[in-house]
């Protein structure tokens, strides 16, 4: 049983009530704010020593990374987040500075971007440093962006590029949570979610929801130059899941790579033209790539200059 069969048998049979809007399936719960106007966001992440970071990665970088994750989520609902609590897992011979200077990374993207952390939990981990940060956020009703609205014919985007993120970006990225209000604000977004385990793994979770298929254009698929640069097994080292695996092409890096965390959205096709201008004036230094569409048949597909193929490949998938 992988990652999504065991999330999909534990959903099956998880409790709610008359607070939920949205529950388990997006890239964030939204609950009834007791205002008619606005909801609240709530999402936990988790980074774990060996999984999301190697033990030589910087201090500052663990933090960073384990605010960012929960934060690019609330940037696929088109929110704006507010408080988040940190739970921390320590073998016993941890060293105090360390931990310290983790929460210096922690602490500067918050204030960055208005996150209060109001408190956590300390525990002991034999084997390895977690960190799990559980983070709220609010969004006008009327503006959150779920996975589910995609329909036949959008046109298909991606902010930034792909691929080649263990190079640095999986530690260092920055996310989208300004842009992700801009579209909403601006164009009505039918479905948004943000790329965490690989395109081409992220867009069958919006076209499962949807109920659609999609098609990719090859030619453009913004690759990075990360995955362009280097092979995959130079650029995974430890934390590759089979090191002796033939290296990837850039194109299959940037379709499978993960941890890009850009945001994918799909928009009505009238609307590409509009907002692709108008991103470009408010956005001047952050690609947008218009990438495929979606379409009512379901799958996943690759046009290049040979025609359309199905796409077999998946993102990353942990218990795989």
């Amino acid at each position: 049983m992988n990652e999504f069969e065991l999330i999909a048998a534990l959903c099956a049979s998880l409790p709610s009530n008359s607070g939920v809007i949205a529950g388990a399936g997006d890239d964030c719960a939204v609950l009834d704010s007791g205002q008619p106007a606005r909801a609240l966001l709530f999402k936990t992440d988790a980074v774990v020593e060996g999984v999301h970071f190697l033990p030589s990665a910087q201090p500052e970088s663990i933090g960073h990374k384990a605010l960012a994750r929960p934060l690019s989520d609330i940037a696929a609902m088109a929110g704006r987040p507010l408080a988040a609590l940190v739970t921390i897992a320590l073998p016993k011979d941890f060293d105090a500075e360390f931990i310290k200077k983790i929460y210096d990374g922690m602490n500067l993207l918050a204030r960055r971007h208005g996150v209060a952390i109001v408190g956590g939990e300390t525990t002991s981990n034999p084997e390895r440093l977690l960190i799990s940060v559980s983070l709220l956020g609010e969004v006008a009703r009327d503006k959150c962006v779920l996975r589910s609205g995609a329909r036949d014919g959008d046109a298909l985007f991606v902010t930034g590029e792909l691929g080649g993120s263990l190079a640095g970006k999986h530690l260092q990225f920055e996310p989208r949570l300004e842009e992700g209000r801009w579209l909403a604000e601006h164009f009505s977004i039918h479905a948004m979610i943000d790329l965490s385990d690989g395109l081409a793994g992220d867009l069958r979770h919006l076209m499962e929801r949807g109920n659609m298929g999609a098609e990719l254009l090859v030619r453009a698929i913004p690759i990075s130059r990360a995955a362009r640069r280097a092979a995959s097994a130079d650029v995974a080292s430890g934390l590759r899941p089979d090191p002796k695996a033939p290296a990837k092409t850039p194109l299959l890096a940037a379709l499978t790579d993960g941890e890009d965390y850009e945001l994918l959205f799909a928009v009505a096709a009238r609307d590409a033209v509009p907002l692709s201008d108008a991103w470009r004036r408010q956005f001047p230094k952050l690609r947008l790539s218009c990438i495929g569409k979606i379409t009512a048949t379901p799958g996943l597909t690759l046009r290049d200059a040979s025609g359309v193929r199905a796409l077999e490949a998946h993102g990353y998938v942990h218990f795989s």
